[in-house]
């Protein structure tokens, strides 16, 4: 059979996490052939696919699986989702040009603002992040574009912000070689509530010179992206998936580098067992769980 893998946009960076499992998998005879695919609305549409039973394996940010398992809006029913593995954990963030008077949060008022595509995660991150800053969509001009057209659009000044994803990304690569650019920086406080109000995030830190003209570290939000499937999945693919993800993090980070330091994020399961990597409360499937136990993550 072909294991099918639902990722984002040609641009999106759970795309390029995509055919990097695509290379590692079709290694072993019992994953191959494997179809990545691409969609517009990642994480709500891989769910909405894994419970069609049109793809084996999908890409979600780790705030929707949750509301994905319950049926909350905009989900139309529960999805019997399971975990698979942890794929990344990088910086949410802002960027402006170089030259622009936005140097806060607050001076964002007012202004043109690419969060990503209308039914996007990135969309409901910006809500989730300028709620706990105090501040809505109403105060700003949202526009609702993907990744490229975002970032060509802060280019030729048609928006005044856009809204990245974890980097490296293709696109937030090509267009700090393009023109100059800023990332939009936390002030005191803001950065704690932002954590207090969203919990599935985590505190990052983007390192000067990462991408150019970040010139110092940068204290950034994170939200861990994870690899999903669904109850209905044999434990046998699943295993075999999970296993050469589990067992093969240098690899992928050679591939990717979106997936180094993925010792890191398996390390819990060390100390907290299969909870770890339940977020949401979505159980780890049976075979993912047969798989880390095997690989040495869990007793």
């Amino acid at each position: 059979m072909t294991i099918r893998i639902g990722t984002s946009e040609r641009d999106g960076t759970f795309y390029s996490q995509g055919r990097a499992l695509k290379t590692l998998f079709e290694r072993r005879p019992a994953l191959a052939p494997v179809e990545v695919m691409e969609c517009k609305a990642a994480s709500t549409e891989n769910a909405n696919r894994l419970h069609a039973g049109e793809i084996e394996f999908g890409f979600m940010a780790s705030n929707w699986i949750g509301r994905a398992k319950n049926g909350e809006t905009p989900f139309e029913r529960p999805i019997d989702l399971a975990m698979a593995a942890p794929m990344n954990a990088g910086p949410l963030f802002f960027i402006v040009r170089a030259q622009s008077p936005i140097h806060s949060f607050s001076d964002v008022r007012g202004r043109r603002i690419a969060v990503g595509p209308r039914t996007s995660g990135m969309v409901q991150h910006a809500h989730g992040l300028f709620g706990a800053l105090g501040m809505s969509f109403s105060d700003f001009s949202p526009v609702y574009l993907d990744f490229a057209a975002g970032g060509a659009a802060l280019a030729a000044g048609d928006v005044d912000a856009q809204f990245q994803c974890p980097i490296p990304n293709a696109v937030m690569t090509d267009l700090a070689q393009r023109i100059a650019l800023r990332v939009l920086p936390y002030r005191s406080g803001e950065l704690e509530a932002v954590m207090q109000a969203v919990p599935y995030y985590r505190r990052t830190v983007m390192r000067a010179g990462a991408i150019r003209g970040l010139e110092a570290d940068l204290p950034q939000v994170a939200v861990v992206n994870v690899l999903v499937t669904h109850q209905r999945v044999p434990d046998a693919i699943v295993r075999e998936a999970v296993e050469a993800i589990a067992t093969s993090g240098g690899e992928l980070g050679r591939l990717n580098p979106l997936f180094i330091g993925m010792e890191e994020l398996l390390e819990p399961l060390r100390s907290r067992g299969a909870a770890a990597l339940e977020f949401g409360g979505v159980p780890l499937h049976p075979g993912a769980a047969r798989a880390y136990k095997e690989a040495g993550w869990v007793q």
